[in-house]
């Protein structure tokens, strides 16, 4: 980063500052600077609000930064944690080591905060059994989790709820049998009422021996999916439901753990009364266990809360310690993400995406997809939406910033993948793309990508048509030919129709067209004859003048657009509040955006195209450029420059012959007698 030569006037604190970005910014790189956040001018911070939730940075202390709970982290909450931090440390710079752990020297004693922490963290250390003089995060949840199981036990002790498990021990047991085949049952005992309504049923109700034998050539063993689909037993108008005998083998073992039910001991079929009598045990058994696990989570998460209370300002400390002064250079200053370092990215780069032989390093969590694409246009960028999905089922979307190379083969619906803050995989598809210039050399061929892209997309429609077309006339000719067939006599003679002749008319509209072209090519270039035939280096002119007409507004736009190339309007969408621009440069946008470099072989790959020869390829190229010349020439109507002038003096002499009989003439005329006028008609 560069230091500027000249600094704000100094009032009050003695700010630094430097430039990142191409945008000066406040240096926050010492304690002092950390404690004197309440002095900077609030117009000078890059950030004026982030959101709680989305960012790859510790939702918890994001949480307790978070006073006023109301899911962002505004300026005046960042600044109250510097000041509270100012009053428990000893010296503002232990802030720069990003440590998890405190010893008590660090801590300050003379204030209340201070002596608040203190107090707190020996109360823990002692729970724990520890004896030592300095206490870490770990320390803190590890007594938080023997806490909570602590205030569990003590619930469970006591507890003096009359209600008793139906069946002991082994409730959990049958709750988890019945449950198993509850549905199973209900439809069997279903089967068994339509049977007692019309007997005759009977068969349509039952397994059908179609069924059996459609799978009776696989693997059995293979088909117990199948199988399970048939009836629990067979149904009868006696409506008993057998335990051991004559159960779908599918269910047998399910049906063997009911029957190991208390209620069921000893029998070999039960009726309907009987399996919902259980049915009404078990679920008033699971109801007890939800309302009583419920209670018992409520009360031991008030007591959690109560003690986490107390214990706060010490997980607070702790938190900020390792935290804060990486928030700050997310926040004040974008200095992690100007940065390049792998293992400090911004917190809101949420990972990276592979497509198309490149890897964009700038990915951005999208909260909102509707707000986002609405306001992505202004950022300048060419931007890639994708939806992702994980291994487990998780979705999100991103949006990542392609900031160098070609566009390629980008398109709506193409698969790459992306990988998180964690190094976990997700299967993205482009859902949107935001078209703007990646380069300037890239913005050089944009306008003949784009017509080779129209042109292409114009001769695949006509000649669809065209075969469409084609299709449909064949047919319709088969179609007819085989209906005469039938309808004329045997031996009759069949009509020759006439061959319709060949239309010109409908191609005098390309012709005309193709004419008008070239018509005004010759045009343009017979206005330029005298300027292409007066140096032979001016045709090369004349050509690097209209690849720059064509492609010099594209150039031009993508200059300008990429100078003003802003992360701003992509964050501001998540839910940021930036106060100052993120420009995102053609130099620093190289290094966000990596392409595939492979080194250089010579193999001998049997599968290539053959090369051609280069001196074939040489008289390729002079054929072309001796046709091209010839054109230019023979369109501007002049001759070669170096062709002999005429002389002047014949031409005087013929000029002067050609003078006098021009003058006798006039004699002529002159002498001879006026004509009289004609007379008027008498009326």
């Amino acid at each position: 980063m560069a230091k500027i030569d000249k600094l704000l006037p100094k009032q009050g604190y003695d700010w630094k500052f430097s430039t990142v970005g191409g945008v000066a910014r406040v240096n926050i790189e010492t304690g002092d600077d950390i404690a004197h956040l309440d002095e900077l001018d609030q117009k000078l911070w890059t950030v004026l609000s982030c959101p709680v939730k989305g960012l790859e940075f510790d939702a918890k202390t994001l949480a307790l930064m978070d006073t006023d709970g109301d899911g962002k982290i505004r300026v005046h909450e960042v600044v109250a944690a510097s000041q509270w931090l100012k009053k428990v440390l000893v010296n503002m710079d232990y802030l720069l080591d990003g440590n998890d752990w405190i010893d008590f020297l660090s801590i300050s004693d003379c204030t209340d905060e201070g002596k608040q922490v203190v107090e707190a963290a020996r109360m823990i250390l002692g729970k724990l059994g520890l004896e030592k003089e300095e206490i870490s995060l770990q320390d803190v949840n590890d007594y938080m989790a023997v806490y909570e199981e602590k205030c569990k036990a003590d619930y469970t002790a006591a507890e003096s709820d009359p209600y008793e498990p139906p069946y002991g021990d082994a409730s959990d047991a049958a709750e988890a049998a019945v449950n198993a085949v509850r549905q199973k049952v209900a439809d069997w005992f279903m089967r068994c009422r339509l049977v007692q309504f019309d007997e005759e049923a009977s068969p349509v109700l039952d397994v059908q021996v179609e069924k059996i034998a459609a799978i009776s050539g696989n693997n059995l063993g293979d088909s117990m999916a199948e199988i399970a689909g048939y009836p629990l037993a067979r149904p009868s108008k006696e409506a008993l439901l057998p335990l051991l005998q004559g159960i779908n083998p599918a269910w047998q073992g399910a049906m063997k753990d009911v029957a190991a039910i208390a209620d069921f001991a000893g029998k070999e079929s039960i009726t309907e009364e009987e399996w919902n009598a259980v049915v009404a045990k078990v679920d008033a058994y699971t109801a007890w266990k939800a309302a009583g696990e419920t209670a018992m989570n409520e009360a031991i998460a008030a007591q959690v809360a109560e003690h986490a209370a107390a214990i706060a300002p010490v997980e607070r400390l702790l938190r900020y310690c390792r935290d804060y002064f990486t928030l700050l250079h997310n926040y004040v200053v974008f200095k992690d993400f100007y940065s390049r370092d792998e293992r400090r990215l911004a917190m809101f780069q949420a990972g990276k995406l592979y497509i198309d032989q490149r890897c964009c390093d700038l990915c951005v969590k999208v909260s909102d997809m509707g707000k986002s694409t609405a306001s992505a246009g202004k950022s300048g960028m060419y931007l890639i939406y994708c939806h992702c999905t994980s291994k487990g089922g998780a979705q999100m979307d991103i949006v990542a910033a392609l900031t160098d190379g070609e566009i390629g083969g980008l398109h709506e619906g193409k698969n790459a993948i992306f990988y998180d803050r964690e190094g976990q995989d997700w299967d993205a598809t482009i859902t949107k793309i935001v078209d703007n210039p990646i380069s300037v050399r890239q913005a050089f061929w944009s306008p003949y990508r784009k017509f080779g892209n129209w042109v292409t997309e114009k001769i695949t429609k006509s000649a669809s048509e065209k075969e469409s077309k084609q299709f449909d006339e064949m047919t319709s000719k088969a179609d007819t030919a085989s209906t005469n067939l039938t309808a004329k006599p045997e031996g009759a003679a069949a009509e020759k129709k006439p061959v319709a002749p060949f239309d010109i008319a409908k191609f005098a509209g390309i012709f005309a067209a193709i004419g008008l072209a070239f018509g005004a090519i010759g045009g343009a270039l017979a206005a330029l004859g005298g300027f292409v035939t007066a140096k032979w280096y001016n045709v090369i002119l004349l050509v690097a003048a209209v690849v720059i007409l064509i492609s010099g507004p594209s150039m031009l736009l993508a200059w300008l657009k990429l100078r003003k190339r802003n992360l701003g309007p992509v964050l501001n969408a998540n839910g940021w509040a930036i106060n100052s621009n993120v420009k995102v440069n053609t130099t620093f946008g190289k290094t966000l955006t990596s392409m595939a470099k492979y080194p250089k072989m010579v193999v001998n790959d049997p599968l290539a195209d053959k090369k051609m020869a280069w001196w074939k390829k040489c008289l390729i190229w002079l054929a072309v450029l001796a046709v091209a010349f010839l054109l230019v020439f023979r369109l501007t109507q002049h001759r070669w420059v170096w062709q002999p002038k005429p002389v002047e003096e014949p031409v005087a002499e013929v000029v002067e012959e050609a003078a006098a009989p021009v003058e006798e003439a006039v004699a002529v005329e002159e002498a001879a007698p006026a004509e009289a006028p004609a007379e008027a008609p008498a009326e």
